[in-house]
Parts: structure tokens; sequence; C-alpha cells
């Protein structure tokens, strides 16, 4: 069993270092699913373990669609990570999420075309997971609660609309979203809450507004400067929550670290062999129940 790590951290839009973190190794990690966005930093940071892995790597290379989420949420799970922070930069389609604020949201919607691989299964194993909540509400209240510690401006809750990009939206599909309820677009929470859930992981973002997405009539339509530009202040605002959130963090019971209970379906002899290698840390725990 790998050595426990308390928090894992998912760097998005120009959070491509974590400050503070000690001891720092970096580990490059091959999955079953190719490599990772970049080596996996490990160290400690507030007294924690913490992993810290850039989602786009170093250096912004890789589209939203090109991120390798499966390999991504393996590793992280293969170096025995229970919780992952995922900070990102989204557009708001709501006036009261001015840009310079945080959004811990708490449902999804999906409008990506369905090419990005979005679930370890298949090949001689079937599971489906629930995604009615699909992300951790213990995590989310620690990262909210973090965010007040350090004097941010966050907000508790809403729909994050996850598109295709790498284009931005037309205004009419931002108002589109607006007309669903939906309070916030992106580029990256689908697959990885999905993921992260078969992984049998606590998951929360931490979103940091960047712009109105096309909606506004009062603000210019979103840009790739635009939000290049908001995000330096946005990324020291989130590395401070971050470090608050690693020193008081907790690691609730919740109903994340058993979601294949309810949700693996092939039967543990039913399993090929082939299917247990490649999904050895997915499977770990589940497998280890049935062979009790």
């Amino acid at each position: 069993m790998a050595e426990s790590i308390e928090l894992a951290v998912l760097g998005g839009s120009g959070f491509y270092e974590m400050p503070g973190l000690l001891g720092v190794k970096e580990l490059a990690i091959d999955t079953p699913f190719g490599q990772p966005s970049d080596a996996i930093r490990v160290g400690e940071l507030e007294g924690r373990r913490v992993a810290f892995l850039a989602r786009h790597g170093r250096g912004h290379r890789l589209l939203p669609s090109e991120i390798p989420q499966r390999a991504n949420f393996w590793a992280l799970k293969s170096l025995g990570v229970r919780q992952v922070l995922a900070v990102s930069a989204v557009g708001s389609l709501r006036e009261e999420y001015a840009p310079g604020h945080l959004v811990a949201p708490d449902q999804l919607i999906d409008r990506t075309r369905g090419d990005r691989p979005a679930t370890f299964f298949g090949e001689g194993v079937v599971a489906h997971v629930s995604f009615a909540e699909p992300f951790c509400g213990a995590l989310r209240e620690q990262a909210l609660a973090a965010a007040g510690e350090v004097g941010a401006k966050a907000h508790d809750g809403g729909a994050y609309v996850t598109i295709e990009g790498p284009a931005f939206g037309t205004r009419a599909e931002s108002e589109l979203y607006r007309s669903w309820g939906a309070s916030l677009v992106g580029m990256t929470a689908i697959p990885e809450a999905k993921l992260a859930r078969e992984a049998e992981l606590c998951y929360a973002m931490l979103a940091a507004v960047t712009d109105y997405d096309a909606w506004h009539e009062a603000e210019e339509a979103v840009d790739a400067t635009t939000v290049m530009t908001r995000l330096a202040e946005n990324v020291d605002v989130s590395r401070r929550v971050v470090g608050r959130l690693a020193a008081a963090l907790e690691d609730d019971d919740c109903d994340c670290v058993r979601s294949l209970d309810a949700g693996l379906v092939t039967p543990a002899k039913a399993i090929p062999a082939e299917a247990r290698e490649r999904l050895a840390p997915i499977l770990a725990r589940r497998l280890g129940v049935e062979n009790a």
C-alpha cells in the first residue's frame, strides 16, 4: 500500500507551482493510461504530505481536451492520495460571482462532446458510480472555510457547465446556460469529477472567476489575454487558500471513499487478470473487501 498523501492539488491555468511545498520529490509515474500531465511533486505543506500536479503541464502545453485525466487520477490514487482539490479558472454566469472571487461549485453540467475518456472501467469490468452529487461536500466546506480565513471573497455552490473548448463560448450559449440557472463555465471539471468518484477520492473545486464569459453587457467578451491577466491575482489568493486548507485539513469518513461499494457491478471472481492489473490502485480496496 502506498504511503498516504492527505491532499493533492490540481493547479489550473496560471497555477503551475506550489510555493511553500518543502522537501519536494518529483515523481514521474507510468500508468496504463499513459503519462500524467507533468511530474507529480510531493512534499510537506503546513505539516501535511501534499501532492501537486500542474493540470496543463508546466508551460501550459495541454488543451483541456488533451489532459490525460485517467493517467492523472490513476497516478494520484497509486500514491495513496485521499482528497483532491482542483483549482480552476472559470467564467461567471452570475452578476454576484465577480472576477476575482472564488466559488466552490456543488453541481456540474456536461457539455463536452463525449470524446474525453471519462471512465476507468470497461474491457471486462463494469461499474456505475453515483454522481448525483459530483463534489465532496465535506471537502467543499473545508475549502470554503479556508477561503474565508484568508480573507478571500468566496461563494458557496453553483452549477459549473463544462464546455469542450478550446474556444470560448458564444453569447447565445452563455445566455442559454444562464437560463438553466448555471453559475460558472469552464473546460476541465469533466471528466475530473467522474474519475475522482470512480477512484474513490474526495474531490472538490476552488473555481477562480476571471471574467463574465460572453453575456455581460458592461464587460468585454472573454478572451485569453483577459483571462491570463486576471489570473495573477487569483492564483496568489488560491495559493493562500490551499495553504490554509492543508493546515486545517480533516479526513472525513464520507461516502466518496466507498463509491464502488454500490457502483461495482462485476463480481471479483469475474474480473479478468489483465483488468485487475490495469486497475490495481482503483480496485484494491473493493477487491480486498470481496476477497476477505
